[in-house]
């Protein structure tokens, strides 16, 4: 217990703490506040020096917002300024210049320099080597100081530079703060060197952390007792300039801890890492990230230095490139630390991605260009697979990870259900194949831990699953926006590392290391089977439409790209004299684009403006070049057919499928294309042409067309369908032909665009309530006209003014080619926190709804028969959503949208939000998409719905061409034998053991099974295969693929669900 001199002190016998507890307390809270009783109470201990005189400071305002390089940041014009003076605007950069002389009372102590300007700012070295990255204002996030020296000399002189960023460490807005003050300034309040009180800092940790004990323990537990009693003797022990009294009152706290050193086995171990989870875009630009990681790791590397215990994890390859390219010498220091096992790379993706809405092959190539890059950087590939702040988990992520050599999984964000509590925290997680990971959530329900009691507390109060494993992960340190640990988390973990008293023990750890330990000591662990939904940003699937369109559009354009421009180098038929180089440094630098605005803020549409300006204009880069990439695979591909020199040519169009089924549509050609006077010929091959002059082009089937005049109802019919559409554009019948079902329910139309209130509780682009369902309306109609008919397709054209300030124009198309009805949509939205949706009642019962995911499908419920199934009344789905009951069904196609509702028998698919923060100018726009209806026979698992879909979003390539009639041919490159067995990806592998010359080329293919089957596939070829062997995602080579018939074919068999990468040699 604590000295008798402290109670000797006392002039009476009163124990304030054992009969006003709550008065006690506060005391406590008075005894380490700031502002009223700060000059008497134990913040009046903490500095022993401080003098501004001793530093001087030069500035120089870099123009235009610009953030420039360190090599013309010393170029620039330098003027000089002082505290006081006031630097602005928003997103603007200041470099000073500090020059410090020690003055002679200094001598002999360990100096700090101090620079506040509640922003943030990197420290340089006058050689260009950034330091230390400083973050300055009032919050717990503060560490505004830089060590000098550890021992000063009089006179001696430092010379270095800061970077100032006109920026909060949180950014420029807030979900509640949608449009950010571009013109702010920020006063420079503190610029001076200064020396701690060691003793007074000391006894400020040890404080804080005992009161931590008393608020944050039970009362009942005895810990809590005795810290709250050695807390009131620390007060009691103080003296205001009393240095004696200070070491007392530090004496005290001291034993407090020494005594209850914890020894031999703990009740449970918590794992402890440094983070510091930087968003790659959020409520700052891109650009801005790029300094944000280079402050936070510097000021990481710093704490390295002096703390060999100390361990930190970041993710994310995009940031490591970023530091690499912009901190050459800072991104030397993580290599050698993390060969020291302090710095250590984790997550293995090129970002920490939405996982909801990219393509199973885009979820690939974040693999696989992160872990080509870390092992690249740092000589191994990551073990666990990262991402504690992502908006959901698709349920084919297991598999994807494991493929990526990561059998690890952490996450926490499943934490902020708004519904339902998650059953586990340590568990197996199986995806749709089967696949595990082995799945630990933090336990303290957060990725930013502060190292304080209540958070070790709840890592294991909090933790489900303690019968099967006595271990726990904890992250901590400063994070969204950067920063990472400070010095006091690391000082207080140390402190708390072994309390008796606590129900953990504390270490610093690894976590590849971490999992591999729970892995070999955990017991008997729960399996959780499927998507792991998140109940909360269920509106992140609609919010900013555009972003989503582009993501959409640029996944299937470089997919294209990858799949002509090796078709083309590959060629049976190509011509000596076609020479063409597959261009993967362009695809590289395109897919990290992509990559990059799949950022779990970006795609989702959570971000400010700044950095939606930037994701369009990645995009259209991305477009742009794709594009041409594409035109120059054709033109190479197209070779083979050219005329050889000096003999005729004759127009021709070819038309690519780069599906896995045959195609069966109506094409349209640009005649502006064709060569000037070129005839159509072939009674069965032009038929018609559009409004716009494309020529349609399909052989004529049954097709039927009528307008009731008295009921201005139009009806359509096909070999597949009747259609009957009112003069609103709305469904009122759609029967299929084949097995005499109407797929509207009775007295119901379709096509009905509804608009609901969308307001969410706080997250404005984030979240749709459920509530959102109680208050909705009909959009307002318009009149539906006649636009085109013809033998081969109708279209209705209908403008409608869904309220005052948005309107919607909407082609209905109808062709012969098969029973799906097309809505090509045109929406200009300029609403306020509504939210369009589209709505279909069918005529159909079913107690789930099928929607397409990743490499497959998930199966929801239509009902909310419990807690679970009402928590899913919005979720997401990709090319397809699909009603089916015995022996019909009925599919929703889009080519952008993914957030989806299906209650009962009426689906709907969310078109546009319009939330106003953080961005208030999300989705005012015009917004172009299309969807489609396609009645089938049978249930989805006996539908043709997957290909239907995936033809939907891959149209056919029409590409004219000037060809040696002699030289035309129909070439199959690639056919599947099972339907289920989906041909997704083909592309140049990425490290070739082939040259590409003289048609040998290392080609990738990756196949996915869509439907849950099995099987054994014969995929047949134009190539000639020398060798095929199967591969993971990061292409490793594995077993041998049979091949047959000369090399030819290859013989591949499959499992439900799985994802099948095959590596081919091919040659002459």
């Amino acid at each position: 217990m604590p000295s008798n001199t402290s109670s000797q002190r006392l002039t009476t016998n009163l124990n304030t703490l054992q009969k006003h507890r709550d008065i006690t307390l506060a005391r406590f809270d008075k005894f380490v506040q700031k502002g009223q009783f700060e000059d008497v109470n134990l913040n009046t201990c903490l500095w022993k020096k401080r003098n501004s005189e001793a530093v001087s400071l030069l500035v120089y305002a870099v123009p235009d917002l610009k953030r420039i390089s360190f090599q013309e940041a010393i170029k620039g014009d330098y003027k000089p300024t002082s505290v006081g003076s006031w630097f602005g605007p928003t997103l603007a950069t200041f470099w000073f210049k500090v020059s410090i002389v020690i003055p002679p009372s200094f001598a002999g102590e360990e100096v700090l320099f101090e620079f506040d300007a509640t922003n943030e700012v990197m420290i340089w070295t006058t050689d260009g080597h950034p330091v230390a990255g400083l973050t300055g204002g009032t919050g717990d996030d503060r560490h505004s100081d830089h060590l000098l020296t550890k021992k000063a000399v009089a006179g001696e002189k430092f010379e270095f530079y800061a970077e100032m960023a006109c920026n909060f460490r949180g950014g420029i807005a807030d979900a509640d703060r949608p449009r950010p003050d571009m013109n702010r300034s920020w006063r420079l309040d503190q610029a001076d060197i200064s020396v701690r009180n060691k003793l007074g800092a000391t006894l400020m940790l040890y404080f804080k952390t005992l009161v931590q004990l008393v608020k944050e323990t039970p009362q009942e537990w005895q810990i809590n007792a005795d810290a709250l009693y050695y807390a009131d003797s620390i007060i009691n022990a103080f003296r205001l300039n009393d240095e004696e009294a200070l070491q007392e009152a530090h004496d005290i706290a001291v034993k407090f801890f020494a005594d209850r050193k914890k020894e031999g086995r703990s009740l449970h171990e918590l794992n402890a890492v440094g983070n510091c989870h930087i968003d790659t875009a959020w409520l700052w630009p891109f650009d801005e990230t790029k300094r944000k990681a280079g402050r936070s790791w510097a000021r990481q590397i710093m704490f390295m230095k002096s703390n060999p215990n100390f361990t930190f994890t970041a993710s994310q390859a995009q940031q490591f490139e970023w530091v690499e390219q912009l901190y050459p010498t800072l991104f030397k220091e993580m290599q050698e630390f993390s060969e020291k096992g302090q710095f250590l790379p984790v997550g293995g993706t090129w970002v920490e991605m939405d996982c909801n809405m990219p393509s199973g092959e885009a979820l690939c190539r974040q693999f696989l260009y992160g872990q080509r890059y870390f092992e690249s950087r740092f000589g191994k590939r990551c073990k666990v697979f990262w991402l504690p702040d992502t908006f959901g988990y698709s349920a084919q992520l297991p598999q994807i990870s494991t493929l990526s050599g990561m059998k690890y999984f952490f996450t926490q964000k499943i934490s902020w259900n708004n519904i339902n509590k998650f059953p586990h925290t340590t568990f197996k997680w199986a995806g749709l194949d089967n696949s595990e990971v082995l799945t630990h959530f933090a336990a303290a329900d957060t990725y930013v831990g502060q190292c304080n009691v209540g958070e070790i507390v709840r890592s294991v109060h909090n933790n489900k699953d303690k019968a099967y494993s006595n271990k726990s992960i904890y992250l901590y340190g400063n994070g969204d926006g950067g920063g990472g640990p400070l010095a006091h988390m690391i000082d207080r973990l140390e402190i708390l590392s072994a309390v008796e008293g606590l129900p953990a023990t504390v270490k610093n750890c690894d976590p590849a290391v971490f999992y591999e330990e729970l892995e070999a000591t955990s017991r008997d662990l729960n399996r959780w089977k499927g998507e792991l939904y998140f109940e909360l940003h269920r509106g992140t699937y609609t919010s900013h439409g555009l972003i989503k369109k582009y993501n959409r559009k640029s996944e299937n354009l470089l997919r294209e790209v990858e799949f002509l421009s090796t078709l083309a180098l590959a060629n049976p038929h190509k011509s000596g004299n076609v020479n063409f180089a597959y261009p993967k440094e362009e695809l590289d630098r395109l897919w990290k684009l992509v990559l990059l605005n799949q950022f779990h803020d970006v795609l989702p549409g959570s971000s400010i403006k700044l950095v939606y300006d930037d994701a369009i204009r990645f995009y259209e880069d991305v477009e742009k070049t794709g594009t041409k990439l594409k035109e120059d695979a054709l033109k190479a591909l197209m070779g083979s057919m050219a005329a050889a020199k000096g003999h005729g040519t004759s127009q021709a169009v070819a038309v690519i499928n780069t599906t896995s089924w045959p195609l069966t549509a109506v094409v349209e050609v640009d005649m502006a294309q064709l060569t000037a006077g070129a005839e159509l010929y072939g009674a069965s091959t032009w038929q018609q042409f559009s409004k716009g002059g494309q020529a349609l082009v399909y052989g004529i089937i049954h097709f039927v067309f009528a307008v009731e005049a008295e009921t201005k109802v139009f009806e359509v019919e096909n070999n597949f369908v009747k259609v009957k559409i009112d003069q609103h554009g709305r469904l009122i019948s759609l029967f299929d032909k084949e097995v005499n079902h109407e797929a509207v329910a009775p007295d119901q139309l379709g096509n009905v665009f509804k608009i609901f209130e969308d307001i969410p509780i706080y997250w404005d682009a984030w979240d749709v309530e459920v509530y959102h369902l109680e208050k909705g309306w009909d959009a307002g109609v318009g009149l539906a006209v006649v636009e085109e008919a013809g033998p081969l397709r109708v279209v209705l054209n209908v403008k409608h003014p869904l309220s005052s300030t948005s309107t919607l124009e909407q082609r209905i198309i109808i062709t012969a080619a098969d029973a799906k009805i097309e809505f090509e949509t045109k929406v200009d939205w300029h609403e306020n926190r509504v939210i369009l949706k589209v709505e279909f009642p069918f005529n159909i019962n079913s107690d789930y709804a099928t929607y397409e995911t990743q490499f497959g499908y998930i199966q929801r419920p239509t009902h909310y028969n419990t807690s679970w199934d009402l928590a899913r009344f919005e979720v997401c789905g990709h090319r397809y959503a699909d009603l089916s009951e015995y022996g019909f069904g009925v599919a929703l196609f889009n080519d952008c949208k993914y957030g989806y509702s299906t209650k009962g028998g009426v689906m709907r698919m969310s078109l546009l939000r319009s939330p106003k923060g953080p961005d208030d100018t999300t989705d005012m726009e015009v917004h172009i998409f299309r969807y489609a209806l396609y009645p089938h026979k049978g249930t989805f698992l006996e539908s043709d719905v997957v290909e239907k879909a995936y033809q939907y979003n891959e149209r056919p390539i029409v590409h004219p061409t000037l060809v040696n009639p002699s030289a035309l041919i129909s070439s199959e490159f690639f056919t599947v034998s099972h339907r289920n067995f989906v041909l997704d990806t083909v592309k140049v592998a990425e490290d070739p053991r082939v040259s590409g010359k003289d048609g040998q080329v290392d080609v990738v293919l990756r196949f996915y099974e869509a439907y849950g089957g099995r099987g054994v596939a014969k995929v047949d070829t134009l190539f000639n295969i020398k060798e095929a062997r199967f591969c993971n995602i990061l292409e490793d080579l594995e077993d041998n693929v049979a091949i047959e018939d000369g090399g030819k074919s290859l013989v591949v068999p499959f499992g439900p669900f799985k994802v099948v990468t095959v590596r081919l040699l091919i040659g002459k």
